[in-house]
């Protein structure tokens, strides 16, 4: 089953085209990666798959629902994480999770808020201000929010930005574990390759608006004749030739 499936998707503002008719699917219990440079049309993507943004054309059903029709039949199954998207920081972090748990009807706040902090290392933070949080932390709580009504669909913009190694990793191994339990498909969009070549089973690369690229990781390496997928991103930006294509 295709969890997400988006058909022809197009988002126009004036005449800019932001996402040019894009075609693609993610199966259920997979996490498939979303790549591009700045300006390559992904957060807009993930903005119209949320119904944040209403397409200019095309379609796109998540869970069997039609999102111009029936989103909200969805959005209660789904999440997103975004270091982009600001929590309010004069809410301490518990309170802003407390606002998310009564959002999405959450039974026991007080005892999903308390395994969230455990998961993720948040107990030091849970009574400070959100606005007064690191970046690194902030990201960690953005990745909290995501999980707090344990989604189906779990859209992920850059979830592991202004993150330590050592904490990126045990987030991408949370997020391993999280898949792996509970079957929950990822659509995640980074710019770091090796995030993707570890969490993703498969790659759409994105540049000025169009899918230009897809495949597994080990499918784009075979393809552009390159040992990680940070050099097959270069030859994309760079408008460099797959290998299998140049030898044809």
């Amino acid at each position: 089953m295709d969890v997400i499936s988006a058909t022809a998707l197009t988002k126009r503002y004036g005449k800019t085209l932001a996402v040019d008719g894009i075609d693609f699917t993610v199966p259920e219990g997979e996490t498939v990666g979303l790549l591009g440079g700045n300006g390559a049309g992904k957060t807009t993507t993930i903005a119209m798959l949320l119904g944040l943004l209403i397409p200019t054309a095309g379609s796109i059903f998540i869970l069997g629902h039609d999102m111009a029709r029936d989103r909200f039949a969805a959005l209660a199954q789904m999440n997103f994480s975004s270091p982009y998207v600001a929590l309010p920081s004069r809410l301490t972090v518990e309170q802003n999770l407390r606002v998310y748990c009564h959002l999405y009807n959450i039974r026991k706040p007080t005892q999903r808020i308390a395994e969230l902090a455990d998961e993720l290392d948040l107990h030091a933070l849970l009574g400070r201000a959100a606005g007064e949080l690191s970046a690194g932390q902030k990201t960690r709580v953005a990745l909290a929010k995501s999980l707090i009504n344990r989604p189906r669909v779990l859209l992920l913009d850059e979830p592991t930005a202004s993150l330590d190694p050592d904490t990126g990793d045990l987030v991408r191994s949370w997020l391993e574990r999280y898949r792996a339990e509970s079957g929950c498909t990822i659509l995640l969009a980074s710019h770091n390759m090796g995030e993707v070549e570890r969490l993703c089973s498969q790659v759409l690369m994105m540049k000025q608006g169009r899918i230009v690229d897809r495949g597994s990781p080990a499918d784009l390496l075979d393809r552009y004749g390159r040992d990680d997928l940070e050099q097959v991103f270069l030859d994309i930006a760079r408008n460099r030739t797959a290998m299998a294509e140049a030898v044809s």
